[in-house]
């Protein structure tokens, strides 16, 4: 599982400019894996380097380009065997100074043919590493180790609620964005899919009740980390800034529904990704006591489903959410499986945002998403000369005899746009998105809206502005994702834009003054939307009359 990290060492002079420096490495260096003698050192690490303590023990990380880095830090405890399915639980303190120089196990999730598609695994060069239950882990970006209290990133990664990890892609790494704007930048590891999202309450009773939620409550365990010792990494635990992307996106405002998640953050920003609300409490029920009827388990041997080996326990969940599917439907699910539980305790049970007096009330908020999350001929050249005939056609699996309708809309909207273009914005549109901003924005903090259109010059530009392709560029990681980027300047001058305002937000709750125009807050009558590409603009919901064709 390690092959895609093995080159990590020799590689680390081409992740960023030399330290103290805030651009990116020059799109033509070349690797090298010998420095010449005028060449100063960039890799520190020994015994007294990067050594920080936590609450549970001491820890050494290196020093990469005057970045203090440590990876896989303990959060919380193993989750198997009698911690399967339950609260996380601290972690148990060590005596000795522990290494942090690695990243920590991945979440169990399926691994085989992880990297059967050639062209997947080349755009978003995957980084997974051994899968195990024992994978509470956090990574931790900062410039010193002092008490100046730089504002905190938490980065929720995506995958949905069921796959990827910390650092599943190079551009989740936080040492340039610590460098450019003096922050502090974390990333996490935590349960997902079946392992995380399980609701055997129902027959299992209160000794179960979190089981639905364990792995957001692990999210929560880790910002409580952050809260009783980033100060020792240079951070300000009453400044904390959570970002997520896809399903990431859905783990920030899931937080800002989960009651143990309040005073924890501060700013948060969903990228291609949202929620109004967690999974139907009843269908999560009913599925968890299919899970056990399919394990071949009684209500009276819950505690066996924690011995399973966690491979088969997947399997064995899986065909349970099959045999639910009717349920789903009977519910009016878009999807069943395994994500958080509306159970009422651990998750509000009320749409999201929809009280003024809730905590999530004083959240500044960001939400972003990109033009062409889906793009048809990303691997299939022919596409690009479909008709819209044919496009309209293709779209009746999803909207059935409005298909013409949504097609003509967007059309009239974009009429710059050539059919295969249409037909990748109509499965990219923003109706949750927007949907998402205007139920934020009835509270009191502020929304920012954005929308990325920046197009790669890759795979003779069919890729366009895909779903990830953001993600770079907040971070200041263009020319680290360079099959994202291609990298060069071109994408560089955008990120350095988007990241100086992201880290602004950050700082201070309002994105403007990091070279993007001047960002108005969103209302809904005007839809303002920062369009993120070359020259960024903003323009007033330009997406309306499109999206009424969706209704």
């Amino acid at each position: 599982m390690k092959a895609n990290r093995r080159s990590f060492i020799q590689t680390l002079g081409l992740s960023a400019a030399t330290a103290g420096v805030s651009v990116p490495l020059a799109s033509n260096a070349q690797p090298t894996n010998v420095q010449s003698k005028e060449d100063e050192q960039i890799l520190f690490v020994g015994d007294n380097i990067a050594v920080a303590n936590t609450a549970y023990g001491r820890v050494r990380g290196f020093i990469l380009r005057g970045i203090h880095t440590f990876l896989g830090i303990p959060y919380g405890a193993d989750t198997s065997g009698a911690n399967r399915f339950m609260p996380p639980q601290k972690p148990t303190s060590w005596t000795e100074v522990r290494p942090a120089v690695w990243w920590g196990n991945t979440a169990p999730q399926i691994m085989e043919k992880r990297y059967a598609d050639q062209y997947a695994s080349f755009v978003d060069h995957w980084n997974y590493d051994d899968v195990s239950e024992d994978c509470l882990r956090i990574n931790v970006w900062t410039p010193a180790l002092d008490n100046k209290k730089r504002p905190v990133v938490v980065w929720l990664h995506g995958g949905g609620f069921v796959n990827g990890n910390g650092i599943e892609q190079d551009g989740y790494h936080g040492e340039n964005l610590s460098r450019m704007g003096d922050v502090v930048f974390c990333s996490l590891n935590h349960r997902l899919g079946a392992l995380g999202f399980t609701s055997i309450a129902g027959v299992g009773g209160e000794k179960f009740a979190a089981s639905g939620n364990v792995g957001m409550l692990d999210i929560v365990a880790a910002l409580e980390w952050v809260r009783d010792n980033i100060a020792n990494f240079g951070g300000d635990a009453s400044n904390v800034t959570i970002i997520g992307q896809s399903g990431g996106g859905a783990k920030v405002c899931t937080l800002m529904a989960m009651p143990s998640a309040k005073g924890l953050f501060h700013k948060a920003v969903a990228l291609s990704g949202s929620s109004l609300g967690g999974v139907n409490k009843e269908y999560a029920e009913k599925l968890g006591a299919m899970v056990l009827k399919e394990a071949g388990l009684g209500s009276n041997e819950i505690d066996k489903l924690q011995q399973i080996p966690w491979r088969e326990y997947i399997d064995i969940a899986n065909r349970a959410v099959a045999k639910m599917a009717e349920e789903a439907k009977r519910l009016n699910l878009v999807r069943g499986g395994f994500s958080p539980v509306a159970d009422g305790t651990f998750l509000s049970a009320t749409p999201f945002y929809s009280d003024s007096a809730h905590f999530s009330a004083d959240i500044p908020m960001i939400i972003s998403t990109t033009f062409n999350e889906q793009s048809p001929s990303r691997v299939d050249s022919a596409l690009e000369k479909v008709s819209m005939n044919d496009v309209k056609e293709k779209l009746k699996v999803r909207f059935g005899e409005k298909s013409g309708e949504v097609a003509d809309a967007y059309s009239k909207t974009f009429p710059d746009k050539k059919p295969v273009e249409i037909w990748s914005m109509i499965l990219s549109n923003r109706k949750n998105a927007i949907a998402t901003a205007d139920a934020k924005v009835k509270q009191k903090a502020p929304v920012y809206v954005a929308w990325f259109g920046w197009q790669p010059p890759l795979f003779d530009g069919r890729m366009r502005a895909f779903h990830c392709d953001d993600i770079c560029f907040w971070f200041y990681n263009t020319d680290l994702m360079l099959t994202h980027t291609g990298g060069g300047a071109r994408p560089r001058r955008l990120s350095e834009k988007m990241a100086k305002s992201f880290v602004n937000f950050a700082r201070t709750g309002n994105p403007n003054g990091g070279g993007l125009p001047n960002w108005p807050q969103y209302t809904t009558g005007k839809g303002e939307t920062m369009i993120l590409d070359d020259a960024p603009v903003v323009k007033n919901d330009p997406d309306r009359d499109a999206r009424k064709s969706l209704a």
